[in-house]
């Protein structure tokens, strides 16, 4: 941890990374050149050194991460980069050199939802005493209401925000931000030890850090998900934008500092090789890395969302469905409320904003309550954990991966066994048939070149739990006519048809059993003869 304050205690805090050359621009590196080493290599600079061309330099160093950043000037050709990336691989103990991208925050504009508050709990507001609390949707959805009967989050475990820089001295952020490090984190963008955002408009980081952090239970603005410890990354500057380097910088340095939930709230880069590397030097060291799936609309995960080390979180809206801007794919992990949520922002207030960043935040605090409850789980095992008590709210695999985020089972469940499935059962569920719904019609069929040779008919479910359904036809005495049934609404024929009853005479009766999402169709064919007939459909409900 770092103890001592300034500019030479926050380099002591930094292990392994060196400090940048004076006059690197900050922020996005579009001429810089990562060039990564392998775990054998003792310095990455004289390994690369050699290799570099005269126009280029090295400006970073991170011998943890065992990479250099170089960088070649702006008149510099595209293909001098294209042939040094091809050629650098050949020096002894180079592993790989990939453009040092950039990446984004992943927030939307403020979205409305045509969502009724379907996802939303019915939650007396004196389980908290925020005044925002009742303006809010998230923590109802995700259940926290019965985490916090437990725990609020324990300031013993910390969640870092690897982001924008966040308002620390926030009227509702202050009391979580975690003092073990002067000024609360680090500025990977401008390489000092003040992660404070440079303007009002950077605020996606505040905002995200009330999501994961804010102050709950406090009489102060909104509820976050926890109360546990904040550490602010600022690897992202004022324009939304962050270079590889210093996200990469800012996972490592989250890691070393003993974070053990690393939130990442950014994307479009692309895979990359030190990211990936990053990320899992920070598994290694036990922290639990969540991140944004990506607000490209049905598009595949973004990274770093997508590397095996990272849970990737899709966005849900306020009714429990998927948020229209979010992405998806077998990578997904957890769902949780990211449409229009309320939190921090820059100065002292509070607004509602839209996207995977916001989702991904619930989630991390989420498995802050979890390790605040059960503070022996390793970082795979909390992993585990949150999966095994998230809540499938019938959207695919790819849309929700294990389920919803839910705190309350994440609390109160022991890790290894399952949750209660129906926390409050129905007492007395019923019986099939307490509930009745009968319709009938009356028809006739008849031969000839103007004869009617058969009717279809309709019918939906109307009881409010559908058990059983009975279809009667009853038709005349001389004659032979059939009854066919659909259970998907279809229009059943001779050759089509669910199930069909097709004796000798005009009485015939199909009886099925119902789960509820049934439509019938109904077909009755004269066979032989003519006459009236009336058909009757009974439906039993529990």
């Amino acid at each position: 941890m770092l103890q001592a304050a300034g500019a030479l205690g926050a380099l002591f805090g930094i292990s392994g990374v060196a400090s940048a050359t004076p006059g690197r621009e900050p922020g996005p590196k579009k001429n810089e050149i990562v060039v990564g080493v392998g775990p054998s290599v003792s310095s990455p600079k004289q390994a690369v050194d050699p290799q570099i061309p005269n126009s280029a330099e090295i400006v970073h160093t991170n011998e943890t991460l065992g990479y250099v950043a170089v960088e070649f000037p702006d008149s510099a050709a595209e293909t001098a980069k294209t042939n040094f990336k091809k050629n650098v691989l050949e020096g002894e103990g180079i592993e790989y050199a990939e453009d040092n991208v950039t990446f984004e925050t992943l927030e939307m504009e403020a979205l409305e939802s045509d969502d009724d508050a379907a996802g939303t709990e019915d939650v007396d507001a004196s389980v908290v005493d925020d005044p925002l609390y009742d303006s809010q949707y998230a923590p109802q959805q995700v259940n926290c209401p019965e985490a916090w009967e437990e725990t609020l989050g324990d300031s013993d475990v910390t969640i870092s925000i690897v982001d924008q820089g966040i308002q620390y001295d926030h009227e509702n952020l202050a009391e979580n931000m975690d003092d073990s490090v002067s000024n609360y984190g680090y500025d990977f963008v401008d390489g000092n030890d003040d992660p404070y955002p440079v303007s009002a408009g950077e605020d996606h980081g505040t905002h995200v850090g009330g999501i994961a952090a804010g102050g709950t239970d406090n009489g102060e603005g909104h509820a976050g998900i926890s109360n546990c410890s904040m550490l602010s990354a600022r690897a992202l500057g004022d324009g939304g934008g962050g270079s590889l380097t210093d996200i990469a910088d800012a996972i490592q340095w989250s890691a070393d500092q003993g974070a053990d939930v690393i939130n990442m709230s950014l994307g479009g880069g692309g895979y990359t090789e030190l990211m990936d590397d990053a990320c899992a030097y920070a598994q290694n060291e036990g922290s639990l890395l969540v991140a944004a799936a990506g607000n490209d609309s049905g598009g595949s995960v973004s990274y770093p969302a997508a590397y095996d080390a990272v849970v990737a979180v899709s966005s849900l809206d306020e009714g429990e469905t998927l948020s229209s801007f979010s992405n998806v794919g077998p990578e997904i992990e957890l769902a949780a409320p990211g449409g229009d949520v309320l939190s921090t922002v820059n100065w002292d207030d509070y607004d509602s904003y839209s996207g995977t960043s916001m989702a991904s935040p619930v989630a991390a605090g989420v498995a802050g309550l979890a390790l605040s409850a059960w503070p022996s789980l390793s970082n795979e095992e909390l992993r585990s954990h949150l999966h095994e008590t998230a809540v499938d709210i019938g959207l695919s695999g790819d849309e929700q991966g294990y389920g919803r985020v839910d705190a309350g089972n994440a609390v109160t469940t022991e890790p290894g066994t399952d949750p209660d499935p129906d926390p409050d059962p129905d007492p007395d569920p019923g019986e099939c048939g307490d509930e009745e719904n009968t319709v009938s019609a009356e028809g006739s069929l008849s031969d000839g070149w103007w004869g009617n040779p058969s009717d279809s008919y309709s019918y939906e479910l109307e009881t409010e739990n559908p058990c059983s359904a009975t279809v009667t036809l009853e038709g005349p005495s001389d004659a032979t006519f059939d009854l066919y049934l659909t259970l998907d609404g279809r229009q059943p024929s001779t050759s089509d048809y669910d199930e069909a009853s097709a004796d000798w005479g005009a009485d015939e009766e199909i009886e099925v059993d119902l789960d509820g999402d049934e439509e019938f169709g109904i077909l009755v064919d004269r066979y032989s003869g003519s006459g009236s007939y009336t058909i009757t459909v009974e439906e039993l409900g529990n």
